[in-house]
């Protein structure tokens, strides 16, 4: 079912959803995988302190399992249509989201000073998070030649985003010059952008994963004072944390 799906991060997050679901099936004797059942634990997840959001998620990995369980003959298609209409939570008003202010990205990029080899390159994956909004699984993803220079202005050319979304992203001055430093301090001249290195202070190895990048934010953020940071906080508007001098 899984495999059917373009983004890793869906992957991960469906595969979670429907982790869970088993365990609160198998939590105790029950009839069938119907309607009812699925409404049950929708209840169940509104007990607990989740968003809209994240509930709705969890429903929608269900209904997809009950799709594909329908499609391969384990589940009927009128148990499967029940399923599909459990309504999910209904979100009141609009998330604006924990951003960070101008002064929190600037004081976050501070925390880099850009003196060893993994302080730069600690500072070009904040640079490119604050001044160019990627997400963290199409940092991991980024090659050196994904920088190109179009029409006198450098971009992140033709990433491949969250569901196969295929967008070019502006890269600002200040940003790529954290790039730059990074990259002449590593020698790298292709492949991957970002990569991990190792105690000696040397690169080691092709690149690093998500979960990587989010200690090195997370360890930067609550040595700022940010320790609330959530992933999702960095990505800005281009200009609103570009520092001094360099819009």
């Amino acid at each position: 079912m899984l495999k059917r799906l373009t983004s890793a991060s869906s992957k991960r997050s469906y595969d979670h959803a429907i982790r869970e679901f088993i365990d609160w099936y198998c939590s105790e004797p029950r009839l069938a995988f119907n309607r009812t059942v699925v409404t049950r634990y929708r209840i169940a997840l509104e007990q607990h302190p989740y968003a809209p959001s994240t509930i709705n998620l969890r429903l929608a990995a269900i209904r997809r399992l009950a799709y594909e369980a329908s499609d391969c003959g384990l589940l009927s298609s009128d148990l499967a249509a029940g399923i599909r209409r459990v309504k999910g939570v209904r979100r009141l008003g609009v998330r604006v989201g924990n951003w960070l202010t101008a002064e929190e990205g600037k004081k976050l990029l501070l925390t880099e000073n850009a003196d060893t080899l993994r302080s730069r390159r600690n500072r070009a994956l904040l640079s490119l998070f604050i001044g160019s909004g990627l997400r963290r699984a199409e940092v991991t993803t980024l090659r050196l030649e994904d920088l190109q220079l179009r029409e006198g202005h450098w971009v992140i050319a033709e990433l491949r985003g969250k569901g196969g979304h295929i967008r070019t992203i502006p890269v600002p001055q200040w940003v790529k010059e954290a790039v730059d430093s990074w990259i002449f301090g590593a020698g790298i001249i292709a492949g991957p952008l970002l990569r991990s290195i190792n105690k000696a202070g040397r690169i080691w190895g092709h690149g690093f994963t998500p979960k990587v990048i989010w200690a090195i934010v997370k360890a930067n953020a609550k040595s700022c004072g940010l320790p609330s940071l959530a992933p999702h906080d960095l990505a800005q508007d281009l200009c609103a944390t570009v520092p001094p001098g360099r819009r």
